[in-house]
This record gives C-alpha cells, sequence and structure tokens, in this order.
C-alpha cells in the first residue's frame, strides 16, 4: 500500500509540474520577447531566447514608458484598486457580520441574493450599467470604486460570512459588557480576528481590479485621458493592423509583476482565507 501511495504520489506530482509549466511558460515568453527586438518577435523567433542580434536591452521598456503614458494609466489603475478594495473589505466585512449575528428572514435574503450575485453574467448587466454610471457621474477612476463595490461583494460577503460563523459570539458580548458600542466592538474586536479572510479577499479582489478591461473600458470617460493599465495595452495596435510587439510586450511584463510579487508573498494568506471563508461556520 505504502508503494503504491508512493507512486500515486510521484504520478500526481509529475502531472501537477506539467500543469505548472504551461501555466508559467507565457509568462516567460513574454519576458523574453520584451527583451527583444521587433523583427525577432515577429517571426520564428519569438519562441527562442534572445540573442546577440536580436537583444533589444531596455529599450521596449523605455519605449512603453515614454510613448503611451503609462505612468498615468498605471497612476489611475493603482487609485482604482486601492480604493475599491478598500471599500469592498470594510462595506463587505460590516455586512457579512450583520448577516451573522442577525438570525431573521432579512438577513438570510440578502445573504442569498450576495451569492446570486456571482452567478450574474456580466454581459446582462454591461449596457444598463454603462448608461447608469453616466447618470450619477460615475465615470471617473475617483468614484468608480462604488461600482466595483457591487460587483465584487458577492464574493467577499460570502467569505466573510463563512469565516465569521466561527468567531465565538462570546467574545463580542464581554467586549459590549466592558462598554463598546457595536462599532467599536466591529473595528476591535472582529476587524482584528478577520484578518486571514482580509488579506486573502483583499489579495483576490486585486487581482481582479488591477486586470480588469470591460468595466473600466465601458464607464470611464476616456476623452478626458481615464485609462488604465488594460486599455492601455491596445494602444499598442496602430492603424493597418500593426502592432508595437516590443513595447506591448514589456508593458504587459510591468502590469503582471506587481500582481505576482504580490501574490507570491501573500499566498500562505490567501489559502488559510479561503479555506476559513468556505469550510469553517
Amino acid at each position: 500500500m505504502k508503494q503504491r501511495s508512493r507512486n500515486a504520489n510521484r504520478v500526481l506530482s509529475i502531472l501537477l509540474g506539467i500543469l505548472c509549466i504551461a501555466w508559467v511558460y507565457p509568462v516567460f515568453m513574454i519576458l523574453f520577447n520584451s527583451l527583444k527586438e521587433e523583427r525577432a518577435i515577429t517571426t520564428s523567433t519569438a519562441f527562442t531566447l534572445p540573442t546577440s542580434e536580436t537583444f533589444a536591452g531596455l529599450a521596449n521598456y523605455i519605449d512603453a514608458l515614454q510613448s503611451k503614458n503609462f505612468l498615468t494609466a498605471f497612476f489611475f489603475s493603482l487609485v482604482i484598486t486601492v480604493t475599491s478594495v478598500a471599500l469592498i473589505l470594510i462595506c463587505c466585512s460590516m455586512c457579512a457580520w450583520y448577516i451573522t449575528r442577525v438570525k431573521n428572514l432579512a438577513s438570510k435574503l440578502c445573504y442569498f441574493l450576495f451569492v446570486f450575485s456571482m452567478v450574474v453574467p456580466f454581459q446582462m448587466l454591461m449596457f444598463t450599467l454603462s448608461a447608469t454610471a453616466d447618470r450619477l457621474q460615475l465615470s471617473t477612476p475617483f468614484n468608480i470604486c462604488i461600482i466595483y463595490l457591487g460587483f465584487g461583494a458577492g464574493l467577499a460577503v460570502f467569505m466573510f460570512c463563512g469565516f465569521m460563523k466561527s468567531i465565538p459570539i462570546e467574545i463580542e458580548e464581554a467586549a459590549m459588557i466592558d462598554g463598546c458600542n457595536p462599532l467599536q466592538t466591529f473595528f476591535h474586536v472582529v476587524l482584528p480576528i478577520l484578518k486571514p479572510t482580509l488579506i486573502s479577499v483583499g489579495i483576490l479582489e486585486t487581482m481582479w481590479l488591477w486586470n480588469d478591461y470591460l468595466l473600466p473600458y465601458l464607464v470611464m470617460d476616456r476623452t478626458k485621458g481615464y485609462i488604465t493599465i488594460p486599455i492601455l495595452i491596445q494602444y499598442f495596435r496602430g492603424s493597418y493592423g500593426r502592432v508595437e510587439m516590443g513595447p506591448m510586450m514589456a508593458c504587459i511584463m510591468m502590469t503582471i509583476l506587481p500582481v505576482i510579487i504580490i501574490y507570491l508573498l501573500c499566498q500562505k494568506h490567501i489559502i488559510k482565507g479561503v479555506v476559513a471563508g468556505a469550510v469553517k461556520g
């Protein structure tokens, strides 16, 4: 039995290793091609390592930074991501606390509506959403976080509720006996306990918000220069179908690198938070 278990583990390790290589391979291809000259990317040498003849150094990165207002798009993406994640974490954790502690029909209905929102396709809402955003003046990077709160609340409330059910209510009762009001109880007692799920939800929402293309493209007023990095990448496609492959690869690399670093640093917290939010309670 032990030998059979070892063989099964080896086969599983090989399969997972192959799957890992398949996922990582495109990232390395983007990195290698971002260091090549344009002619080397559009020919059969696109799948080879840079050589002395095709190596372009940091020229593509400099071009990407200077030619298409990369820093402006980076700033807008950062503002959208930070404000939206902060709003989702605060509002959804408070909502989940209310849902799990107030046992009535309204709280149960509210929870099921949040869960149901996760399965509603964005395509069903995008045209109505675009018109509504225009009417409510939500077409700037500084207030689009309100829209993202609605779309990100489903997953966040689901995970927070799952973890909140494992928190003993006696802790909150003791805090209230000591004189804490509900807000003090939440921010000083409940919120610190939610740290694993806060980190997990924050990272998952960050990866979604940072890479989102369709919602900012539909909602934000691009005539005022409001663009995010995913929108900026399409600007490397010029007239007559010509694509500036070198700068575009460099832009993609600079876009995904921060998210990869954050994910690698926080992956243990993500696993803990997902398990806590989905299994406990």
